[in-house]
């Protein structure tokens, strides 16, 4: 599957930062799941929950517990889980996905200019599937990253309701990603 497919599919992603949402994102429609959660300890029971519920696992390799910053957590998440991808903002462990035949989401946070020159800089390098950009409320900041490149878009951050939403897609976001369970569900 191609990485726009992930978000043609589930244009409002499940991004889950507790067990509880976990439990509240497999009564939802969305079919792909950000892991914001978890250790080395339980990450493969957290991705195999997701996996039973036939949902897509994008695990956020930055926020588990006990993995590295180095392109060897990206190793232990293929060889220990059944995850389909990670999320990451360091853009050598989004290459190493693609190398073990991950999907790759790069997550960047668009603070200044400076900020929009690197993650183009690393979008030329790395070539991510997927580019996470955070905070999603920022049509301005869409609209030029879209102009940009034609990889997939997923607006994350501080997104609050369907307005938000109807903007990010309007900027030209393909998709975005909320930790608000209320929103899983419009």
């Amino acid at each position: 599957m191609k990485a726009i497919e992930l978000l043609e599919i589930s244009p409002v992603i499940a991004a889950v930062k507790d067990e509880n949402g976990l439990k509240r994102c497999f009564d939802s429609e969305c079919q792909v799941v950000f892991i914001l959660y978890g250790s080395v300890c339980n990450i493969r029971d957290i991705v195999q929950k997701v996996k039973q519920h036939d949902k897509t696992a994008i695990v956020h390799v930055d926020l588990i517990a006990g993995l590295s910053s180095k392109e060897v957590a990206v190793d232990f998440i293929k060889q220990n889980t059944e995850a389909d991808g990670i999320i990451s903002t360091k853009p050598f462990l989004v290459k190493r996905a693609l190398e073990l035949g991950l999907f790759g989401i790069q997550r960047t946070f668009i603070i200044d200019s400076m900020a929009m020159t690197t993650m183009k800089k690393q979008i030329d390098t790395f070539h991510p599937d997927l580019i996470e950009v955070m905070p999603g409320i920022m049509p301005k900041v869409l609209k030029e990253i879209r102009e940009y490149t034609d990889i997939p878009i997923i607006a994350g951050g501080l997104i609050s309701d369907k307005r938000d939403i109807m903007a990010a897609f309007d900027a030209g976001a393909d998709a975005i990603s909320t930790t608000r369970e209320e929103l899983w569900f419009i």
